[in-house]
């Protein structure tokens, strides 16, 4: 199930790169958009129909797709503000207690992150960029096989500390909550979330970005989902603007031979418990620690019940197909397949983590040594746990305060700075062949 594989064979398959909309469609899947559409489509089909549907239909549309996709016929389209205020007096205090801590760490460390207006004087005038905060935004909760409260409080509080004015929050209804998650709507009273809407799934990327009679449309779409979620987030932007394209979470942990074979299994396991098409990837040039890692693995796995695991076959699933542990020749090597790979967590349990740290160019978040484990990451730590999949953290980075704003220029010259500035921008025009541009310039001198 976990597979020790030599560099090579590890680049052709785990280690093998995909576009989050070449996520492969279960046999499940394909036969339930049949039986909706009565014909074999593509997934990227369906998502256009639903999208076309409910921008034609609005709130009927929303109705309609929520029972054939989910089987549910919702009342409502919007939850009572007083909904979520409820559920924070009646969950668990200490789950309470939880997310409270968490939701200060998150607000504490995003307060750090500089982002702020500029004005300079110069000789020729004031020149500057101004932040504003996006007006409204949209934020996709998952709510499928896990209910994540943790999501909510990830990229709600960003968004706060940016100064956006209105949040919405989609979460799918659940047959189990009779609704959405008590957990997830006592993050949103804890966030501070200003409208909630139980939908799920392209739908709810269609009403955020859309609007229908009931769900007011937004600016920007923030927040990871299934294929569906994600293909629609692709389809809207240009209508509105989305946080980046997520694939299945992943995480890789670069291990010496100094690093505990029981937690480094645990962490492998809490990544893959996610999903069926969750990575978790133990780079190691310790073939005795990649072994003794696959043997922890085999023994929690033979008997969940000792340590409570219950995401048993999904764990087993996604190690099958995108999990294992890969034997380099040394620590360099693995740090180069790591930066290629580019992954959305990645975890440097070794002896001497900061010595390897300045090494690391191409990941969302790196987690130092094997206490400070990627789960921390998920909950508590504080920076936000939206990161960057499928390889993207080659060019993107964890949602932040700066999702959240957009800067205008600010551009105010005085008369000698127009007059000294004019011919040299004139003489770019008419090599553009934009005359009136250059007309323009020179009036002004």
């Amino acid at each position: 199930m976990f597979k020790i594989y030599d560099v090579p064979s590890a680049q052709r398959t785990i280690l093998k790169r995909s576009a989050p909309d070449e996520m492969p469609v279960s046999t499940f899947v394909q036969a339930r958009i049949k039986e909706l559409f009565g014909v074999e489509i593509s997934a990227e089909e369906v998502v256009k129909r639903i999208l076309a549907d409910v921008r034609r239909r609005g709130d009927v549309a929303l109705k309609e797709w929520t029972v054939k996709l989910d089987g549910i016929r919702l009342e409502s389209l919007k939850l009572d503000s007083q909904d979520a205020q409820n559920a924070l007096e009646t969950i668990p205090d200490a789950l309470r207690q939880s997310l409270e801590l968490a939701a200060g760490r998150i607000e504490a460390f995003h307060r750090r992150q500089p982002a702020v207006s500029w004005v300079d004087q110069t000789q020729d005038g004031t020149l500057g960029q101004l932040l504003r905060p996006i007006e409204r935004v949209g934020v996709y909760v998952p709510g499928g096989s896990a209910s994540l409260p943790s999501s909510v409080l990830m990229s709600v509080i960003p968004a706060r500390v940016a100064g956006v004015r209105q949040i919405a929050v989609c979460s799918p209804a659940s047959r189990n909550h009779v609704g959405i998650s008590p957990a997830i709507l006592a993050a949103c009273a804890i966030a501070g979330v200003d409208e909630i809407y139980p939908l799920g799934g392209a739908q709810a990327i269609a009403a955020l970005a859309y609007g229908s009679e009931t769900v007011r449309g937004v600016d920007k779409i923030v927040g990871a989902g299934n294929l569906f979620v994600t293909l629609a987030k692709r389809q809207v932007f240009g209508i509105v603007g989305i946080d980046g394209l997520a694939g299945p979470t992943e995480t890789v942990v670069i291990a010496d031979d100094t690093a505990d074979p029981l937690r480094t299994a645990s962490d492998l396991l809490a990544q893959a418990e996610h999903d069926p098409l969750a990575t978790a990837i133990l780079l190691t040039p310790s073939r005795l620690l990649a072994q003794a890692v696959q043997a922890q693995i085999a023994r929690l796995l033979d008997s969940p019940t000792e340590e409570g695991l219950s995401r048993t076959e999904i764990i087993a699933a996604s190690l099958e197909s995108r999990g294992g542990a890969v034997v380099t020749r040394d620590l360099s090597e693995a740090v180069e397949l790591c930066n290629a790979f580019a992954p959305e967590h990645l975890n440097l349990a070794v002896a001497d983590p900061w010595f390897w740290l300045e090494k690391i160019t191409n990941a969302g978040g790196v987690f130092m040594g094997g206490d400070s484990c990627e789960v921390m990451g998920d909950y508590v730590a504080g920076p936000s746990h939206v990161m960057p999949t499928s390889g993207s953290a080659r060019f993107a980075s964890p949602l932040n305060v700066w999702d959240f704003v957009k800067i205008i220029s600010l551009v105010a010259l005085n008369q000698a700075g127009v007059r000294r500035l004019a011919a040299p921008a004139a003489q770019i025009a008419s090599a553009e062949g934009l005359d009136a541009h250059a007309l323009s310039a020179r009036l002004r001198t």
